[in-house]
């Protein structure tokens, strides 16, 4: 069975009103995407095929160039490529925040990162949603719901953020884990789904939080 792109439905979620897609996008609603959106991923997708090339040996236009692809970038940024995303602009990225290789931003709704954030190697920070309805669905609706990381957050490797969460200041989320709901700040939080299996405490060196919890490994006696 197939159903035509952007099929109105009774639901009134899914039903044409005369905003554009991008309209709708950005008011967090159910859209269908066009060549507009489209447009919008292939230039971020062209801009960030020239940073990946330029990163390794001329930082400044590769600062240049992840300026023009994201809403904002603090001081002191650095994300190793490749790194991928849908618009780009909906992603806000504060000073001294560092990213390891293969970072995914399904940037839908709004994703927020705070400053001095560690983000290990192939995370995924999702805020696209499908309907669980099937017709609308297979109408290629999609809706988002918007991501925050705050300060001092650290996301070990293969961690996944899905849409909606926010992630309190301070805490660690251990390797692998799946984030479906928001965590409280000053927590180590590992699984799938993620769940908090500790408070931290905020003067504690977060190396040493970490060790044993998923996110890094015993490497010898810590003061």
């Amino acid at each position: 069975m197939t159903i035509s792109p952007g099929t109105n439905f009774d639901d009134p979620r899914f039903r044409h009103d005369g905003r554009t897609p991008a309209q709708r996008l950005e008011a967090g609603d159910y859209y269908v995407a066009d060549d507009e959106l489209s447009a919008l991923t292939k230039r971020a997708v062209r801009l960030l095929s020239l940073y990946e090339q330029a990163h390794p040996t001329d930082p400044d236009i590769a600062a240049y160039l992840l300026a023009q692809v994201l809403g904002q970038v603090g001081d002191g940024v650095d994300i190793r490529p490749p790194l991928r995303v849908d618009y780009g602009y909906n992603i806000s990225i504060g000073d001294g925040s560092w990213v390891n290789y293969g970072l995914t931003v399904l940037d839908v709704a709004p994703v927020v990162i705070g400053a001095d954030v560690l983000i290990g190697p192939n995370c995924s920070l999702y805020t696209a949603i499908h309907p669980s309805e099937p017709g609308p669905r297979r109408a290629k609706w999609e809706s988002s719901a918007p991501i925050t990381i705050e300060d001092n957050v650290w996301l070990g490797g293969s961690v996944v953020v899905c849409p909606g969460v926010t992630i309190g200041e301070n805490s660690i989320i251990g390797a692998g884990a799946v984030v479906t709901r928001d965590i409280p700040a000053n927590s180590i939080a590992v699984g799938n789904p993620a769940r908090v299996i500790k408070d931290l405490d905020p003067t504690t060196p977060r190396a040493i939080e970490a060790v044993g919890v998923g996110v890094i490994a015993h490497t010898g006696d810590h003061a």
